[in-house]
């Protein structure tokens, strides 16, 4: 079941990959956009298309499942693609061509239109690909504690690893495709592979584990609200096991383990709080849930207010990286990309990604091989280190990255200057364009520890029914730091001066400052690093009684030992129930 899922979220990778890695150069080059209004509107896109999946979440975790979301999504995101491969195709879709790059015919509204609505699709497509692909891969396992802590290996960390490998594939052989054979080819493969990829999906349907939606997350947490709005003056007993819990009710969303009751934000704790107008009674239905709910249902919303904070880290991070597919990609198209001096090959600029792709490839099986290991012997926990330690090592590695990029630029332009080429904005300037490999490599290993420890920590944290919804977070997180990075970059090249003072330039980048906006990116880093230090000393984990085994033939509750529930930093006494 995992092949069939792999393969299609692979190639799904491979047509995203291959369609955004070198769209800076289809806009500049082939739409004659300037530089900034280019570099905005792909961050804006991909804000949208970030932005979109907290949509396609609620909708597979309300009523629809990850399945058919999946699929509805990848049909529509396969219409985006195959209409921008329509407007590569046709020359009256594109504006005359301006290879010297000065007084260029800009497209028109009617050209820009066509790209928009392609966009426009393809963000609509990501809202239910993007939260729910691997959701629905770890559906197949048992992502249970138990079951995690009984495998050899980390299922993110595999997960990264497989579209890391479809990534590399679209970086290497679709780049180069656009850059020298031409945007038809270039992309009309991804939109093949888009294709095969639904195909495939759906050969798989009868051998997938499919879980039944739970109903609207933004229901039961809406109902959790108003039920302690309306019993704001009742008195929170001292006992929490006094507390309204109801197992029957709360099935269909807790399979494989229901929250405890927590010390934090007790103010919560009053929708809970069984009240004399509806006092408990074991042969009634369900509750009006809107004035009782049950304390699992009151922990769902907990665990989500106090992941907030450290999902709220991440975006700033984001920002600072924004830049990868634009500014840097300019760069490396004004310096020496050939592999040695008596080779004719010419590496792509967009293509350049791989290096920080082959860092994940084997960052991530040095972090599962030998770093785990090593840590192990020290921390004695399974994992080596914990998902929010992960992500603090992410986070300054991220800053050096930033700081690294500002140095190398002021190398290019130091020699640009030595040559009197800064007023040449499409010279070759005489440095070899693996000057920008390292900054490639080091944000590759941010991502080993950050992203995947981000997206293991909101996985593992989040509620089980809202699983799909917690994913879309991380993809948000994406969204509102290419808003940032927008903004930043609109701030910056507004105020940063005029013509050649500017620090972002239109057109002619050895006369701007980049290397100043990278430093101004490295210092947000640094205060962003602190806050995250702040919110992980305080943050609690979830307290979990995990179900130990489910058979089907017949449900009997036999009490057995307390189970010891190791959540992260806390080890939660409970009672666990097992069916036989």
């Amino acid at each position: 079941m995992w092949c069939v899922v792999a393969a299609n979220e692979m190639c799904d990778r491979f047509a995203s990959t291959g369609f955004h890695a070198n769209m800076i150069t289809y806009l500049t080059q082939q739409l004659n956009l300037p530089l900034v209004k280019a570099s905005n509107t792909l961050t804006n896109f991909a804000g949208t298309a970030n932005f979109m999946p907290l949509l396609g979440a609620l909708i597979a975790d309300s009523f629809a499942g990850r399945f058919w979301t999946i699929t509805v999504s990848s049909i529509i995101y396969e219409l985006g693609l195959l209409s921008i491969t329509i407007s590569a195709l046709l020359p009256s879709l594109r504006p005359p061509p301006c290879p010297t790059q000065t007084n260029c015919i800009e497209a028109s509204n009617t050209q820009l239109w066509v790209l928009y609505i392609s966009l426009l699709l393809t963000s609509l497509g990501s809202a239910g690909i993007r939260p729910c692909v691997v959701t629905f891969a770890a559906d197949q396992f048992d992502m249970s504690r138990s079951g995690v802590a009984k495998r050899s290996w980390n299922f993110f960390n595999l997960y990264y690893f497989s579209m890391g490998l479809a990534t590399l594939t679209a970086l290497t052989i679709v780049v180069y495709i656009q850059d020298n054979v031409g945007w038809g080819w270039g992309l009309g493969i991804p939109t093949i592979a888009m294709a095969l990829s639904i195909v495939a999906f759906l050969a798989g349907s009868p051998l997938y584990r499919k879980l039944k939606a739970g109903g609207s997350p933004l229901v039961r947490l809406t109902q959790v609200v108003v039920a302690a709005v309306r019993k704001r003056k009742e008195e929170t007993p001292p006992d929490p096991k006094a507390l309204y819990e109801n197992k029957e009710l709360d099935a269909g969303i807790c399979i494989h383990g229901r929250l405890l009751h927590s010390d934090q934000l007790k103010c919560l704790d009053k929708a809970a709080i069984v009240t004399p107008k509806h006092e408990r009674n074991s042969d009634a239905a369900k509750p009006n849930l809107w004035r009782l709910c049950t304390v699992h249902r009151v922990e769902e919303l907990k665990c989500l207010i106090r992941m907030l904070p450290i999902w709220a880290s991440g975006i700033l991070l984001v920002t600072s990286n924004s830049h990868q597919h634009s500014f840097v990609i300019q760069q490396a198209r004004t310096m020496n990309r050939h592999l040695s001096r008596s080779s004719s090959f010419e590496i792509p600029p967009a293509s350049l990604s791989i290096f920080g792709t082959l860092t994940i490839l084997t960052g991530l099986v040095l972090y599962e091989r030998l770093f785990v290991p090593l840590a192990r012997r020290f921390t004695k926990n399974p994992a080596g280190i914990t998902c929010l330690q992960r992500m603090g090592v992410g986070f300054a590695i991220n800053i050096f990255t930033t700081i690294v990029s500002a140095f190398v630029e002021m190398k290019r332009k130091s020699v640009a200057l030595h040559h009197g080429m800064l007023d040449n904005p499409k010279a070759v300037v005489p440095i070899t364009v693996f000057w920008l490999v390292p900054q490639f490599c080091l944000h590759g290993l941010a991502e080993v520890f950050m992203s995947v420890g981000h997206l293991e920590f909101l996985y593992d944290q989040s509620p089980e029914s809202m699983r799909s919804t917690a994913a879309a977070l991380f993809w948000i997180a994406i969204s509102i730091g290419n808003y940032v990075g927008t903004l930043l970059v609109t701030l910056v090249h507004k105020y940063s001066g005029d013509g050649q003072h500017n620090w972002l330039p239109d057109r002619n980048l050895n006369r701007g400052k980049l290397e100043n906006y990278y430093f101004l990116v490295s210092g947000i880093q640094v205060v962003n690093l602190v806050y995250y230090v702040i919110c992980a000393w305080f943050y609690s984990y979830k307290p979990l009684e995990e179900v130990s085994e489910v058979c089907e033939e017949e449900d009997i509750e036999v009490p057995i030992e307390k189970d010891r529930v190791s959540t992260g930093n806390r080890v939660i006494n409970g009672s666990a129930t097992i069916n036989n």
